[in-house]
């Protein structure tokens, strides 16, 4: 599968059941499907509706209409408003390995600065070695702790990056 017959865009009410399916089958593979993790967030299965308030956004990618994945960005809850958080950015194993990640979190942090973020933090897990991978090369930092009230406990790694700096 080659990266240009991926399309990316904005997730639509049709979308809610594959995003949840996916990210419900992904999860587990990481060893995230315990308490503490964003599986069990109310908003996994009405993402359209949850990413619909202003200073959120959510992207599925698909290719011949079979949705493959997705990304969002939403402000930070319990968090300074200047700081927002990639969330839930899943993909089911045949959409992996084509740069989808990247496009993803390019298209996501574009978002985040269209809407005056100025920080973007992210939790993930130590089993997520290629994700973690590409969030260093995009500018991330590692934290020693997390930041806000995700209610995401089961998460071992958190990032940040400056997003007043231009994107490299």
């Amino acid at each position: 599968m080659s990266t240009d017959e991926l399309r990316l865009r904005p997730i639509q009410p049709q979308d809610d059941k594959h995003i949840a399916s996916i990210i419900r089958a992904v999860m587990p593979e990481f060893g995230a499907d315990g308490p503490g993790f964003a599986l069990h967030d109310a908003e996994v299965d009405t993402m359209s509706a949850a990413y619909a308030h202003p200073r959120h956004a959510y992207f599925v990618v698909e290719r011949a209409g079979r949705i493959l994945g997705g990304g969002g960005i939403a402000p930070l809850e319990g968090g300074d408003p200047s700081v927002c958080e990639l969330r839930k950015m899943y993909f089911l194993p045949e959409a992996r390995g084509l740069g989808v990640g990247e496009r993803m979190v390019r298209r996501c942090l574009d978002f985040a600065r269209e809407a005056f973020f100025h920080r973007c933090y992210l939790e993930t897990l130590a089993s997520m070695t290629q994700a973690q991978k590409l969030y260093r090369r995009l500018g991330f930092t590692p934290l020693c702790a997390p930041l806000g009230r995700t209610g995401h406990f089961g998460c071992d790694h958190w990032y940040a990056l400056d997003l007043t700096k231009p994107p490299g």
